[in-house]
């Protein structure tokens, strides 16, 4: 059975993959859905020097102390961006990564570098009017960015969403990117609907060669249709079926 390490995206938790991680594991696959710093449980920790790096050591510290191997490494959305580093500071204890609808970034670059403009352009003031400059508000009106049109699920997820540091939206990534390059990698689009911004690192995806799935969710899939994101992961990963 697989090793999965479930990694969440901005202004959520560990606790956005309770679903998917509980399939998996009734399937009889380890699996570990670590909180950023600053973000879920751990949103007391949430500062202004909260950035990359911070979330990078995040990840990399959890594969170290739990001593993980054969790692199938889940990023959503933000979290692409921790791939090409957390791939070089762990080197050999991932087998592969799979992108949930997540950006793909190039060293040197940041997160707001592969959104569009006007999007960027407002988190910046979002921040500079709502977050004293350095974070920017968690707000339910986010769910519709997302596509949760589910009334019920809407009620649950938007008073667990948590501020989000702007540094790590405009921390330029440095990473070698060989490490990463030598993984098998997937990504997986959301189709109803897509987000407008994850179009850049789909064309990214297509251009590494990856293989690119689609799942008929909005952006929040572990949290939409959880046992079709399960499903769809152990496939990639070729760890059987949930």
């Amino acid at each position: 059975m697989g090793n999965y390490v479930l990694v969440h995206g901005a202004m959520h938790g560990g606790w956005c993959w309770r679903s998917v991680r509980d399939l998996l594991a009734r399937s009889g696959h380890r699996v570990f859905t670590p909180s950023l710093t600053g973000q879920g449980e751990h949103r007391y920790l949430l500062g202004p020097d909260v950035g990359v790096a911070t979330h990078v050591a995040d990840v990399a510290d959890l594969l170290h102390y739990e001593d993980l191997d054969d790692v199938h490494l889940v990023l959503h959305s933000y979290a692409g961006v921790l791939a090409g580093p957390v791939a070089e500071r762990a080197a050999g204890r991932i087998a592969s990564v799979t992108f949930l609808g997540a950006f793909v970034v190039r060293p040197g670059e940041c997160l707001l570098d592969v959104e569009p403009p006007g999007t960027a352009d407002r988190y910046r003031a979002l921040a500079a009017a709502d977050g004293d400059g350095w974070y920017l508000p968690a707000d339910a009106s986010f769910l519709t960015q997302w596509g949760i049109t589910d009334e019920e699920l809407a009620a649950w997820v938007a008073p667990r969403l948590t501020a989000f540091p702007l540094r790590c939206q405009t921390d330029a990534v440095d990473f070698d990117p060989g490490p990463l390059a030598a993984l098998p990698a997937s990504y997986v689009r959301h189709t109803r609907p897509p987000l407008p911004s994850l179009e850049r690192s789909a064309d990214r995806a297509r251009e590494h060669g990856w293989d690119v799935h689609s799942l008929p969710t909005g952006h929040d899939m572990m949290l939409e249709d959880p046992r079709a994101t399960a499903h769809l992961l152990t496939r990639v990963t070729g760890d059987g079926t949930v």
